[in-house]
């Protein structure tokens, strides 16, 4: 036992036996109950509703999760749910979507969806893994997620049953006594059974399934990435990369005696696999505030407090929210912080440095997808930790860094940039998507995942992001896909070419922007073609920040739009533009491409100005140099 400091500590642990030879849990529900059997009564997960430091929380001990758990696998079994089928849910956190992410891993095929999309994406995501059964939120107020999947689910004729989360058991009176007074309405016209999730639940058996657990490695959880347009990307995820998850996180980081706050949400890999998975490897206890996490009305100015409530050792986070986290005064003690993990999108040089000094909290970063069952590397938490890095790929993964050439694909040298390539218990050689057609050309030698981010490897090990192959636009660890926004400034009659890209944020790492090449003859504001966008783009996080119409796109020689030129475009705007809100004569003199860091400012900055261009420039995530 024990962490890993360098490359040499992770050669020894992958060298002690190979990963199949490791004597791991074969389903999800005997991995649960290795966790309720050494762990029992000890708190297993806790939640609050509110997020004032002493609002009323619920505490599930292990006995409990594995008790509630069990019960909602026989309940998903019961319902015509088997092995090969899925239980979908559209929640916000709480006790129950842990719950349901775990009882439907047992029963079948578990599909955690975004309750943030539109009712028209979350019915494509229901069509695409043909869930049979959707638990989801009874109307409450503030919250339009049961009216959104229930215009949902009329368009997934599939669905048969409507299981239904009620969150005022966690209010306290007042509130408890009148939300059920003040509930919204919530018309339904579709043909699936609604029932009561926690009336089901609890008549059935919670101390052993009443089914065969089968213990062949099989898929049991599909997760959608990205969800911006009305054809989503459905990842599989099998039994065996999800106590990969687990192994390493009870194996390389945490103890039964830690304390982990996650405001993350369960529907997205970071907080179910490297958080909850290592929660049941190691028995740590995991707290989720408010139904939206970080997101959540007081959360960021009660994050301290709560930490100190919980006496957290670990907080889990995102490049965004320490950067809101660093603006507010730390009013508790939060001496019992060991870490805090960081990964969702690069963290900015300034935001770590300004965390560490207001906090003296190291920042740990690290890297993973949801092609891959999320974890790939990690800044070594006993080691050093490479700022700008994603650290060393973790034990039984194999990360190479190739380029695609005419006979196959040649490996890079060290530092040489290329595609990040994966292989590893995570990865589902052959099958990473539902549609077949997604997986064609998607591995290198038929067993590396080729991920599409462009990166190198240095002399120690460390994996560096340098780029996006596939242009995904990132915000805040939202991907986005710029077809989205392309497609739908193309509907307007005088646009001919549109290139949409990230560009530059302090806080939400990148924001979509878009520039526009208008049919010969015509003459558009850029400010009408931004309402336009408005007005055609049904996810709010895809509606481009910036529109600028360009005499001319740049192209590349078969007339493509050529992107990194757009880069360069928007990096010095944003930079000038900061520079400029902060009293600065500092202008971009050029934006170049180096073969280490990737597209890289160059800054002409008077000597005088020299001491505030790193507080101005070090916010953002990108390269940028004095010239």
């Amino acid at each position: 036992m024990g962490l890993f400091a360098n490359l040499a500590d992770l050669k020894a642990i992958e060298g002690e036996m190979p990963w199949e030879d490791r004597d791991m849990p074969r389903s999800m529900h005997s991995f649960l109950r290795r966790a309720r059997d050494a762990h029992g009564a000890r708190p297993a997960i806790s939640y609050q509703l509110l997020s004032g430091p002493k609002d009323k929380a619920m505490t599930l001990t292990w006995d409990a999760l594995f008790a509630r758990s069990t019960q909602a696998a026989n309940l998903f079994r019961s319902l015509g749910v088997a092995e090969g089928d899925v239980v979908a849910y559209v929640l916000p956190n709480c006790l129950e979507t842990a719950v349901v992410l775990l009882g439907g891993a047992m029963a079948g095929i578990v599909n955690p969806i975004n309750p943030l999309l539109e009712a028209e994406q979350i019915s494509a995501i229901l069509r695409e893994t043909k869930a049979k059964v959707v638990v989801t939120l009874k109307a409450f107020p503030k919250t339009d997620i049961a009216q959104k999947v229930a215009e949902s689910v009329r368009h997934a004729p599939g669905v048969t049953v409507v299981l239904e989360v009620d969150l005022v058991p966690y209010l306290a009176p007042p509130k408890a006594w009148i939300v059920p007074l003040v509930r919204p309405k919530n018309p339904v016209h579709h043909t699936a059974v609604i029932k009561d999730f926690a009336r089901e639940a609890a008549a059935q058996r919670a101390d052993a399934l009443d089914f065969v657990d089968g213990q062949a490695d099989r898929v049991a959880a599909y997760f959608h990435t990205g969800g911006t347009t009305g054809m989503p990307k459905v990842a599989q995820h099998k039994v065996s990369g999800m106590v990969y998850n687990g192994w390493l996180g009870a194996r390389l980081l945490f103890r039964e005696t830690d304390v982990v706050m996650c405001p993350l949400p369960l529907f997205h890999v970071f907080a179910a696999y490297p958080i909850l998975m290592s929660m049941i490897a190691s028995g740590a206890h995991v707290v989720f505030p408010t139904p939206a996490g970080y997101r959540g009305a007081g959360v960021m100015d009660n994050l301290w407090k709560l930490v100190e409530r919980w006496k957290c050792t670990y907080l889990i986070t995102v490049p965004t929210a320490l950067a809101a986290l660093v603006q507010r005064p730390i009013n508790a003690d939060i001496s019992t912080l060991k870490n805090a993990f960081s990964g969702s999108a690069a963290m900015p040089v300034e935001v770590y440095s300004r965390f560490l000094k207001a906090t003296g909290i190291e920042t740990v970063e690290g890297y993973g997808l949801t092609e891959c069952t999320c974890l790939v590397a990690v800044n070594p938490p006993g080691g050093t930790k490479k700022i700008g890095s994603v650290g060393l790929p973790f034990p039984h993964t194999h990360v190479r860094i190739l380029q695609k050439a005419a006979d196959g694909f040649r490996e890079c040298a060290v530092d040489e940039v290329g595609e990040i390539c994966v292989a590893g218990p995570g990865v589902f050689e052959g099958s990473t998507y539902t549609e077949v057609d997604k997986n064609r050309d998607l591995f290198a030698e038929g067993r590396f995942l080729r991920t599409g981010d462009l990166g190198r490897l240095d002399a120690e090990g460390y994996l560096f992001i340098t780029g996006r192959a596939k242009d995904l636009i990132i915000r805040g660890g939202h991907n986005i896909d710029p077809a989205t926004i392309e497609e739908a400034l193309l509907k307007h009659e005088a646009v001919a070419m549109v290139g949409a890209i990230g560009q530059p944020d302090a806080h939400a790492g990148e924001l979509p922007c878009a520039y526009v090449e208008l049919v010969a003859g015509r003459d558009v504001p850029a400010a009408e073609l931004l309402a336009f966008a408005q007005g055609h783009i049904t996810e709010r996080a895809a509606v481009p920040k910036h529109v600028e119409v360009l005499a001319e796109l740049p192209k590349t020689a078969v007339g493509k739009v050529f992107k990194p030129d757009l880069r360069r475009r928007a990096i010095t705007r944003v930079y000038d533009e900061a520079l400029a809100e902060a009293g600065l004569t500092a202008r971009v003199a050029a934006v170049v491409e180096d073969k280490k860091r990737g597209l890289v400012a160059q800054v002409s900055c008077p000597p005088p100005e020299e001491g505030r261009l790193q507080a101005v420039l070090g916010q953002f995530a990108g390269g940028w140099e004095r010239v």
